[in-house]
C-alpha cells in the first residue's frame, strides 16, 4: 500500500487549501483513510478521516472548517481546509488502515501505511 500526499503550501489566515492523498494497493471498501498532522514541537494529532464505509469523522479543532471526501474513480482522498489559522500550521500526513474500528479510527497507532507528508503553513 502506498500513499502520496500533495497540495500543501503557504496561505494567509482565513485562506483555503485542498490536500490530496492518492492511495494505491488498498481499496476504499476495505481501507479507512485519515489525515493527521504534526506541528513543530507537538505530538502527531488526528485531523479527519473517512471510514471504509464512507462515514466521515473529524477532530473538534477542525469541525466546520475542514471537510474530508474521496473520489473512488481516482483512488484519492481529499482534505478541504477553509478558514485556516496559524494554529493549523503543520506537516500533514495521510494514512490508511484495514484494521481500524470505530473505537480506534482516530488512533495513529492503528494506521499501518503512511504517506510522506505535505507542509501547510498559515501566516498571520
Amino acid at each position: 500500500v502506498q500513499l502520496q500526499a500533495s497540495g500543501g503550501g503557504l496561505v494567509q489566515t482565513g485562506g483555503s487549501l485542498r490536500l490530496s492523498c492518492e492511495v494505491s494497493g488498498c481499496t476504499f471498501s476495505t481501507c479507512t483513510v485519515a489525515w493527521f498532522r504534526r506541528a513543530l514541537g507537538k505530538e502527531r494529532e488526528f485531523v479527519a478521516g473517512i471510514f471504509r464505509g464512507g462515514h466521515t469523522y473529524d477532530a473538534d479543532s477542525v469541525k466546520g472548517r475542514f471537510t474530508v471526501s474521496r473520489e473512488n474513480a481516482k483512488n484519492t482522498v481529499y482534505l478541504r481546509m477553509d478558514g485556516l489559522v496559524p494554529e493549523d500550521t503543520a506537516l500533514y500526513y495521510c494514512a490508511a488502515s484495514s484494521r481500524v474500528i470505530m473505537t480506534t479510527r482516530r488512533n495513529p497507532l492503528y494506521f499501518d501505511y503512511w504517506g510522506q507528508g505535505t507542509q501547510v503553513t498559515v501566516s498571520s
